[in-house]
């Protein structure tokens, strides 16, 4: 149902548009992620005309129907990344140091969906020394193909485990390739952005496969970041979005694991909270290019009027000028979100963006 899709990325629906999403309710031969795609649709349109109450029963119903087909497991997800945590040690980082691929070109982006990925992309974008490839698999596949690996000797079963047996000249050999893969993605410039925003749970990968990679932690205030991501519905990979307690559980997962990543690869990740970018942008894309190695250009600061295909939910914010509507936008779903709060906890609230 296409016209349903569509209205997920249109504002301003009319009484008469929204009766006839109303009337679709009743249609018994609708498909499920047709009825999906009509809640979807359903929670934008009385967003829009700020009744926030209606609109999350439909935002919530939307995830709902979403989830009974999902089959993420919360628990899973935690024990992923404490597995990373426990094989991932800067004692390891430090065997391999001095032996590693000099390729400084990419740039990955992480972070939560809707943390603000996409504007960072578009502001490095603009650069004149940077391509970009927006979300390759290629690091995630890796990730599988070593996971499938048997498992010899001391390097103990399945991926994360596996690393501590890999030698340094074959984690060279894979950073090689990955700059070989990702090349028909490129337009020729001597940088280019990966944003792939689940490759977080692969940074030690990263690191021990191209170590001058530069990698920027895109962060929002929790809530914001969260509830934005639940009211979105994302086409594939983003499962844990489809409850408040889940997709609360992966950010406090998310924080937990970047926070190990700063304590074994100090000064290896820059952090970019979107509130900053928002209230400082020229000192932010200072700061990012910075980071990257990269010396200034004013197209950054322009970063709207650069023309490229954009395929993420903002791509309409990201071909505008910067502005504040969308900082404090979830305040007004407040009442409704008390399992998104029990599930980050008190601790991170007042501490980090996500």
């Amino acid at each position: 149902m296409p016209a349903l899709s569509h209205a997920l990325k249109t504002c301003g629906r009319t009484d008469h548009e929204i009766a006839r999403m109303h009337q679709q309710q009743h249609n018994t031969d609708l498909g499920h992620m047709e009825r999906v795609y009509l809640n979807f649709a359903l929670g934008k349109a009385y967003e829009d005309q700020g009744d926030y109450a209606t609109a999350f029963g439909y935002y919530a119903e939307g995830n709902q129907l979403k989830r009974a087909q999902s089959r993420y497991d919360a628990d899973r997800m935690a024990e992923e990344c404490e597995a990373q945590k426990a094989i991932c040690t800067r004692e390891l980082f430090e065997q391999h140091a001095g032996s590693d691929n000099p390729a400084p070109d990419p740039i990955f982006i992480v972070g939560l969906p809707q943390a603000g990925s996409t504007l960072l992309e578009q502001i490095l974008l603009s650069h004149s020394q940077v391509d970009g490839t927006q979300e390759v698999p290629n690091i995630l596949s890796l990730s599988q193909q070593l996971r499938r690996r048997p498992p010899s000797g001391s390097a103990g079963e399945g991926y994360p485990a596996i690393l501590a047996g890999v030698d340094s000249e074959e984690l060279a050999a894979f950073g090689r390739r990955f700059i070989e893969d990702t090349r028909i993605h490129r337009q020729g410039a001597p940088i280019f952005i990966d944003k792939m925003p689940n490759n977080f749970r692969h940074i030690g990968l990263l690191h021990l496969i191209l170590p001058n990679a530069r990698i920027i932690d895109a962060r929002r205030h929790p809530m914001a970041c969260c509830f934005s991501g639940f009211k979105q519905l994302f086409a594939e990979g983003q499962e844990f979005s489809y409850s408040l307690t889940d997709i609360g559980r992966y950010c406090r997962d998310y924080v937990a694991l970047m926070d190990h990543w700063d304590r074994v690869l100090p000064g290896r990740v820059l952090r970019v909270i979107h509130e900053d970018v928002v209230d400082d942008l020229e000192g932010q894309v200072r700061r990012i290019l910075d980071f990257c190695g990269l010396p200034f250009e004013t197209a950054c600061l322009e970063f709207h009027k650069t023309e490229r295909s954009i395929r993420t939910p903002s791509s309409e914010q990201v071909r505008q000028p910067i502005y504040r509507e969308s900082v404090e936008q979830w305040r007004h779903f407040e009442p409704y979100l008390e399992p998104l709060k029990q599930a980050l906890g008190q601790d991170l609230l007042p501490q980090h963006p996500c």
